[in-house]
């Protein structure tokens, strides 16, 4: 059943949710690049540290105010801090430390509301496992009791945690407090196990600092190069609007200083300098890398969102079911028809070792994905996947394992680099709901598909039901005839039906003549091969008629 909000898929289990309808996902909003800043002398190294740390300090002052106001801001409380602000720096400093500031704010509130719903689905659990009795066993929907009375006790202490967190967590929303910390927290309680961290105390320190500067500004359109206070000019030189404390640092006219190092961005740098020539807005930004010693300028900009074409349109031709794994993608292709073609493909990435190199494998498995699809023109359909309430251990209990399997799989990272690399190839990417589509996918597709010389994995089924849904087929293939004599007259017709085929779940209606329908029936043949009513040997009176065959040696 299909309607505007989604469909319902039919299978042997009752009670199943609705599944969300396909869509085709919009591009990116923004572009952002990024080259580092060779030739820095030791004098800009340490005009930009002062520059960061004093605007840092600033920052950090502003965003405990704007944290204090809580609920209450309004605009006359933003532009009274961002007066205070000027005074200490620029109006465009304060501007771009303010927006900032916002930002961080609203992203803590965010967090915490996911944080209170992780909270209130745990309170929740448990609670319905204190409720049943001990040992009792659960079902697929609903979890039973605990194994133990020590597990059961163990849990009880839990519950009463939990519901303390749960209750200063709702206190702080509704007091519009949040908890943010300027480096970040991760950061900050690596401080007191520096021999864990592999840190010294001097090592810690410049990392610390190095997060806490305060060195990015945002464009305006219609100034000279696109921005005021980090200007960039096509030829790849940097100058700086100094704060007003330290204008006596400038070597250059209206309190700038001019770096000594150039940026040439090799990546999209025609369409940086595009923008920045016609005086378009361009944000910079500049951060210390403490580990390696080098110093990066990344470059940012808003782009006009991608028309994306309509979904039948993206099904034209057939498309490419992705499943995606903790260590590789699944992929296959299907036709119009939902039908698989060729043989299914893996792309493989290793997610170990640092998050430079786990970027780096995400990137190189997609883009050959991508070059596939390029070749066929075909669009990518993917699962719509968000792990959020499925990685706490409540939810999953003993299954350690299985917790870190899935919080380990990198979907935000994967469907951002997705859509904006698919986007510049000019790719179509549908999500469908992911709503069984392991199940159901090797339920009906792994067998069948599996031969002497091909091992459907459950994944490789995964993908066909992907595929299909973003078809707008049920996942279910054709179901095989009844033995009696290979027809439809016992059961219904089959599914492989298309979804706006009227009657397609009924009986096929008997009509006389050959199965192909395309032709009238022999009269002649069946009078030959009829047996004769007034003759009572049947067996002497039948007649068996053969076309003549031509036999060799």
């Amino acid at each position: 059943m299909s309607s505007a909000t989604g469909i319902v898929e039919s299978d042997e289990e009752g009670g199943l949710r609705e599944v969300a309808a396909p869509f085709v996902v919009p591009g990116p909003a923004g572009v952002a690049i990024r080259d580092r800043l060779k030739g820095l002398t030791a004098g800009d190294e340490e005009v930009l540290r002062l520059v960061g740390g004093h605007l840092g300090s600033l920052a950090s002052r502003d965003l405990k105010a704007r944290c204090a106001d809580g609920l209450e801001h309004d605009s006359d409380r933003w532009a009274s801090r961002k007066r205070d602000l000027t005074v200490e720096s620029s109006s465009r400093w304060a501007g771009a430390i303010t927006k900032a500031t916002h930002d961080q704010w609203a992203l803590a509130r965010r967090g915490q509301l996911a944080h209170i719903r992780s909270l209130e689905a745990a309170v929740k659990t448990i609670a319905h496992r204190l409720s049943r009795p001990i040992g009792e066993k659960g079902t697929k929907r609903t979890p039973g009791g605990y194994r133990s009375k020590q597990e059961r006790f163990a849990k009880t202490r839990r519950l009463h945690l939990l519901q303390d967190r749960l209750d200063t967590a709702l206190t702080d929303r509704e007091a519009g407090r949040v908890h943010v910390v300027r480096g970040g927290k991760r950061l900050a309680r690596t401080r007191h196990n520096l021999d864990a961290a592999q840190l010294t105390e001097h090592g810690w320190r410049q990392r610390w600092e190095a997060d806490r500067r305060f060195l990015q500004a945002d464009g305006e359109s219609g100034k000279r190069f696109g921005n005021e206070t980090i200007r960039v000019t096509p030829d790849g030189e940097v100058s700086i609007k100094l704060p007003t404390p330290l204008v006596y640092l400038a070597n250059a006219e209206h309190g700038r200083y001019v770096l000594a190092a150039t940026v040439r961005f090799p990546h999209r740098g025609d369409t940086w300098r595009d923008r920045v020539t016609a005086n378009r807005a361009v944000a910079y930004r500049i951060h210390e890398d403490v580990q390696r010693g080098r110093w990066y300028l990344t470059a940012s900009w808003q782009i006009e969102p991608v028309k994306t074409v309509p979904l039948d349109t993206a099904r034209t031709g057939g498309l490419i079911g992705v499943d995606t794994n903790a260590d590789h993608l699944a992929a296959w292709r299907l036709d119009a028809h939902g039908n698989p073609q060729g043989a299914p493909r893996r792309f493989d990435y290793d997610l170990s070792g640092t998050a430079p190199h786990r970027d780096a494998q995400v990137r190189h498995a997609l883009i050959r994905l991508l070059h596939w699809a390029h070749r066929h023109g075909l669009a990518i359909a993917v699962e719509d996947l968000d792990f959020t309430a499925d990685t706490t251990r409540e939810k999953h209990g003993r299954k350690k394992r299985f917790r870190k399997l899935i919080s380990g799989m990198p979907v935000a990272r994967l469907r951002a680099r997705l859509v904006a690399m698919a986007t510049e190839l000019g790719i179509t990417i549908v999500a469908v709901d992911p709503a069984y589509t392991s199940k159901w996918g090797a339920q009906h597709w792994q067998q069948p598909l599996t031969s002497k010389t091909r091992k459907t994995t459950r994944h490789d089924a995964a993908s066909i039901a992907i595929g299909r849904r973003a078809l707008g087929h049920s996942i279910r293939r054709r179901t095989t005839p009844p033995p009696q004599h290979r027809s439809d007259a016992v059961e219904h017709r089959t599914v492989q039906a298309e979804p706006g085929t009227s009657r397609r779940e009924e009986t096929r209606p008997r009509i006389p003549g050959p199965r192909t329908r395309c032709v009238s029936p022999d009269a002649e043949r069946k009078r030959a091969t009829r047996t004769p009513k007034t003759v009572r040997d049947v067996r002497s009176a039948q007649v068996w008629v053969q076309d003549p065959l031509l036999l060799t040696d």
